[in-house]
């Protein structure tokens, strides 16, 4: 969106908004945002030897292929959780059979996608497993979200009833700020609006079942709304269409997990 003229608009991840921010000073003048879409889960899938994240300082862990989520968010997070390791951007299936005949020097692959990812549903060998991640050394940076995996989500490498505690990284519909009424302003609105018009289709079973929880109406906080997408709840506000956006009152794991959080830094502060 920022250097190829002809793109309009780009899923991007909050991390990677905030390495441009310090890249490209007024950011916030050229990027508005659509929706906030549902996170993305941090997978760190390793070989039985490896038993926490600090075995692995120094092994090879693979990001993907470079362009991918996990290629540029993966070793951001690893920088700040301190952990060098000796990065690897070849295409995961590659990446994963050498882990699995313990040829290739690799010991850890990081997936950020939404769960499940299909790779983790077929057969491993016994002790390879999910790596725990903890939210609390996130947290203060605003950017990702708790989150984990469950024995539902992967039952041939998670017990049953138990889970692996992870984060999560928040993905946002960001589009070009185009002058309203400009030809390429015009083209986005129509694309918001037909996004917005269908949102409860995407609500429905057959869609990413994380659509569920995308909340119309949520902010992202550093960036302004796209005015077509604005105007568009703005409407939908006055014609009392409240069902637009998410309204589920049970709350989502994501946001469970935060309330513990919550919690936990409350009493950990007095």
């Amino acid at each position: 969106m920022l250097y190829l003229r002809g793109v309009d608009a780009a899923i991007i991840n909050t991390d990677a908004l905030d390495q441009f921010k310090k890249l490209v000073p007024n950011i916030q003048g050229q990027i508005t945002y659509i929706l906030s879409l549902y996170p993305s889960e941090l997978h760190i899938f390793v070989r039985p030897e490896i038993h926490s994240l600090n075995d692995l300082v120094g092994k090879a862990v693979n990001f993907n292929t470079p362009g991918t989520t996990a290629s540029y968010s993966g070793p951001l997070i690893f920088d700040r959780l301190k952990i060098a390791v000796s990065k690897m951007f070849i295409p995961h299936p590659i990446a994963m059979e050498d882990m699995r005949t313990g040829r290739g020097g690799i010991e850890a692959v990081v997936f950020i996608t939404s769960k499940p990812v299909t790779a983790f549903l077929r057969s491993w060998p016994p002790g390879f497993h999910f790596l725990p991640v903890d939210f609390k050394d996130f947290a203060a940076s605003g950017f990702y979200l708790p989150a984990r995996l469950t024995s539902d989500d992967y039952p041939g490498l998670i017990p049953a009833g138990q889970e692996v505690r992870t984060i999560a990284i928040p993905t946002v519909l960001a589009a070009y700020n185009w002058p309203v009424g400009s030809d390429r302003y015009k083209r986005l609105a129509r694309m918001t609006d037909r996004l917005f018009d269908r949102l409860n289709e995407l609500h429905q079973a057959g869609f990413q079942p994380q659509w569920k929880n995308v909340n119309a109406n949520a902010q992202v906080p550093g960036l302004r709304r796209f005015p077509a997408a604005q105007d568009w709840l703005d409407r939908a506000h006055l014609a009392g269409a409240s069902s637009t956006a998410n309204t589920n009152d049970a709350p989502s794991d994501e946001e469970r997990l935060y309330r513990e959080f919550l919690e936990w830094r409350k009493h950990h502060q007095q």
